[in-house]
């Protein structure tokens, strides 16, 4: 008997932890970390197994629990995205020179502005660069321990988000892409596409990003104050 109540008070606790879960990351706008949601629950709790069963009732659903990087958020289906994109304003597209960035920036993370200069075969101007920073795609990762110390770059969270990736190794291969038409069928046969990096983790040629590099890039002022 004392067996049969345990057991019904964890299978009680175990639904109040996913109704908990669900609760976090439908009132959120932004991706919520497996992390934020393991903080907030009365007991530990294996998140992740809590996530892939919500996951799993929404499949069928209007509304689905995605998964990006290591946090959820819910979104509509794919196959009903249509209806709902009809009635939003278009997004500005970004130009040329902004999608090849990138996409360089995506495969060959982490890099910096003078490597994404040598694989395009010409400047990238800082315009371009601020636009994908702008949209929240791209961020300053750390930098390299060479000769003037240069910034590397790398895709955030919500690049993942935004492009439906659930990790940076969703992005498609060369098979995807000749699929897609994005590759010529008559590329060379020693081309490949870089895996990229497939953590945040600093590089071991990478330092973190100080204050005082953010003073310098101007995104802080002197003394910590972010920049409006």
């Amino acid at each position: 008997m004392r067996n049969e109540v345990a057991s019904r008070e964890d299978y009680q606790a175990e639904v109040e932890a996913e109704r908990i879960a669900e609760a976090l990351v439908f009132a959120s706008s932004q991706p919520v970390s497996e992390g934020f949601i393991a903080d907030r629950l009365p007991r530990h709790f294996n998140v992740r197994a809590i996530m892939l069963r919500l996951k799993e009732q929404y499949a069928p659903r209007g509304v689905n629990l995605v998964q990006v990087d290591d946090a959820w958020a819910f979104r509509t289906s794919a196959d009903l995205s249509f209806i709902i994109r009809r009635d939003e304003n278009e997004v500005k597209k970004l130009s040329r020179a902004a999608l090849e960035v990138l996409a360089i920036i995506a495969y060959h993370q982490p890099v910096t502005r003078a490597e994404i200069e040598d694989i395009r075969g010409v400047q990238t101007s800082r315009g371009t660069l601020d636009v994908l920073m702008e949209a929240g795609w791209v961020r300053f990762r750390g930098r390299r321990r060479t000769p003037g110390r240069p910034v590397t770059l790398g895709t955030t969270r919500d690049f993942l988000d935004h492009f439906g990736l659930e990790e940076i190794r969703d992005l498609p291969g060369l098979e995807e892409l000749k699929g897609a038409g994005l590759l010529s069928g008559r590329i060379p046969a020693n081309f490949n596409v870089p895996s990229p990096l497939m953590s945040d983790e600093l590089a071991e040629d990478e330092d973190p990003i100080t204050q005082l590099d953010l003073e310098e890039l101007g995104l802080l002022t002197p003394g910590g104050a972010s920049q409006d």
